[in-house]
């Protein structure tokens, strides 16, 4: 390393109760990897994680070396490999994704090796908007991560208990959850248009966590109509793909809303697969509800996507095509 004394850092970390072999890796390999991703000194002193060097560099690797501590605690192995996943999923070192001002939102959750972070502006003020308004309508293309980082934060919510249980609700088909000409019973009716939630679960939870999640019902993912009739409490819901919700559907999901949830609606105005686009309730809605105090409107677009690079050309394309702008 080679800092100026004027620069150095001494950041210490509580390692009490942690699997001290499993954080520090075979001949301390996890620490020495920390050490030479972030040029700083790693050394674990009793019960503590002390990271030094130049001020910034010890920033950057805080997250991450929390993240690991968090992870030994649970007795979730990883390797250098890991680290280094987990390094580049920050902001500051993301691979073409310049640190985003503001307050900073690092999603570490237990039993996951990622660390989930805004990539874009859009994105930052997507998660601000989430951590301090009751209700978020997120409108946006597809590949901006709407659903992606509302189940992020409803999990961090749930871990935190500030919620006692998740909600994810869909439309299950176009408009009127039509499914009695599929195949199966009801479940594996629904499923395939569910799927992209469970997706999203699985990206950041482990698999067996999930399940018990489900199976207890602390996690309840569901088809739009089967919200009808109930009050939803100490709950952090997310209706996605709303674009295709009738405006019928979305006043009765909205009026579900009971005391501490918190509400998120992610769609997109390009894909509405209603017969008639007006009957969307996404656009009454974005019409409707601005300048209420609790809820929040927040518009991504095609400079916030973090699929693959061609997604933004795509959503690009379309829009020249269609001689409109990027939603």
């Amino acid at each position: 390393m080679s800092q100026g004394d004027d620069t150095i850092l001494e950041h210490r970390l509580d390692a009490e109760g942690v699997d001290q072999l499993l954080l520090a890796g075979v001949n301390d390999g996890h620490f020495q990897e920390l050490s030479r991703i972030f040029d700083i000194r790693v050394v674990l002193r009793g019960d503590q994680l002390v990271l030094s060097g130049d001020i910034r560099a010890v920033e950057r690797a805080v997250p991450v070396a929390r993240h690991l501590i968090e992870l030994a605690r649970l007795q979730v192995p990883f390797d250098v490999e890991d680290i280094g996943r987990m390094a580049r999923d920050l902001p500051a070192l993301g691979e073409g994704a310049p640190p985003v001002e503001g307050r900073e939102f690092r999603i570490a959750l237990p039993g996951s090796r990622k660390v989930i972070s805004p990539r874009s502006e859009g994105q930052r003020s997507y998660l601000e908007a989430i951590a301090t308004h009751d209700v978020v309508i997120a409108i946006g293309p597809a590949g901006t991560g709407k659903t992606y980082l509302a189940v992020a934060m409803a999990l961090d919510a749930l871990y935190k208990k500030r919620v006692k249980r998740i909600i994810l609700a869909r439309p299950a088909v176009e408009a009127g959850e039509n499914l009695g000409f599929l195949p199966g019973d009801l479940q594996e009716k629904v499923d395939p248009y569910l799927r992209p939630l469970y997706d999203a679960l699985e990206d950041m939870v482990p698999f067996e966590r999930v399940r018990r999640f489900l199976e207890s019902r602390t996690i309840e993912i569901a088809p739009l109509a089967y919200m009808r009739g109930r009050t939803l409490s100490d709950a952090f819901v997310i209706l996605d793909e709303a674009q295709n919700a009738t405006t019928l559907q979305m006043k009765m999901f909205l009026t579900r809303l009971g005391l501490n949830s918190r509400v998120v609606i992610t769609g997109d105005k390009t894909q509405i697969d209603l017969p008639r686009r007006e009957d969307s309730g996404l656009l009454q809605v974005e019409r409707i509800l601005k300048g209420i105090e609790g809820i929040a409107l927040v518009y991504l677009s095609g400079a916030d996507v973090v699929r693959h690079r061609l997604v933004k050309e795509i959503i690009r394309a379309y829009a020249r095509d269609e001689g409109g702008q990027e939603e």
